[in-house]
């Protein structure tokens, strides 16, 4: 693997100290389509200390993840772009539990996912026509009747904040002009990162969706594959 298939700047971690991770990723990720063993990255020269590091100065200020207890393949990595998508596009994978942003050149930003019943349920093309930086969640009907002793409180909206399951940042897709009810957000559940999830749609690490958010304007559009379309894990 090349040095354009890693993210950032030196910060090392040996092939001996990766090779111990190794135990704890697999049976972290048992019965995850992330579990295939070539889907390990070697992260030599990537400083995701630093990309995954806190971001103090954010409204409410993020911690650190510990990065290290999070499947490799999960991790935001520049590479070669699978998609064949017009730089600019969004692309999920919602099989595969990725996200790639099509990027000049033939490169792609790889963004681990969790996903969602709704973001398994639909597919198709849309357009991000809103944006929302600590944005309120509002519970389904569906969610509040499931468990009303959780959700029932939160019918007029959750403010923002980290307790907030949409996370530090969301992407709300439109078709049409209509709301598709489907969010690309951040999360409060970093351990549900490349799983798939009993609700919601999909779902990023807080630093990757502000990543994201900042490198896509409204109008971007997005591309979100069928199971029968995935592009798998390479």
């Amino acid at each position: 693997m090349s040095r354009n298939d890693v993210l950032a700047a030196p910060g090392k971690l040996t092939r001996r100290g990766f090779v111990a991770l190794l135990p704890l990723g697999l049976a972290a990720c048992a019965s995850n389509p992330l579990s295939d063993v070539r889907a390990f990255i070697d992260p030599e020269g990537a400083n995701y200390d630093e990309v995954y590091g806190a971001k103090p100065d954010e409204k409410f200020p993020l911690p650190a993840i510990n990065w290290r207890m999070l499947h490799p393949a999960v991790l935001r990595r520049n590479i070669s772009d699978p998609t064949g998508e017009a730089p600019g596009t969004i692309v999920v994978d919602p099989e595969a539990r990725l996200l790639y942003l099509v990027l000049e050149n033939g490169r792609a930003m790889r963004y681990g996912v969790g996903v969602g019943k709704q973001g398994m349920e639909w597919n198709g093309r849309a357009t991000i026509q809103r944006k929302g930086v600590w944005p309120t969640w509002t519970p389904t009907s569906d969610m509040i009747s499931r468990d009303p002793d959780l959700n029932s409180r939160w019918a007029g909206g959750m403010p923002g904040g980290l307790d907030n399951p949409l996370g530090a940042r969301a992407l709300y897709l439109y078709q049409g002009g209509r709301d598709t009810m489907y969010r690309i957000h951040g999360t409060n559940a970093p351990r549900s990162i490349g799983r798939a999830m009993s609700s919601g749609c999909v779902r990023m690490l807080n630093q990757d969706i502000i990543d994201l958010y900042e490198r896509v304007p409204t109008g971007t559009q997005v591309v979100v594959l069928p199971a029968s379309r995935t592009l798998g894990v390479s």
